[in-house]
């Protein structure tokens, strides 16, 4: 028999687990991986904060640009 990830012999391969059984391997695989989070200190959470916050910018004075342009555009093109 065959060790599962959770440390549980695995069924055989004709058996199938119960509707039960598998709920609770699930919250198990859950709380497992849950474990591995590695959450970020303070000055990388702030850096991350940083970085993100820049590249919005970044993206609405990019979009804002366009905007205009295409406004003096549409307004040059078809008037007022």
């Amino acid at each position: 028999m065959s060790e599962s990830a959770a440390g549980r012999p695995s069924p055989r391969s004709g058996e199938k687990r119960g509707i039960f059984a598998r709920i609770a391997l699930f919250f198990r695989q859950i709380i497992a991986e849950l474990k591995k989070v590695v959450r970020p200190s303070r000055n990388e959470l702030w850096t991350y904060f940083v970085v993100v916050m820049i590249f919005v910018l970044a993206v609405m004075a990019i979009i804002s640009a366009l905007d205009f342009v295409f406004g003096q555009l549409v307004l040059l093109v078809f008037g007022t």
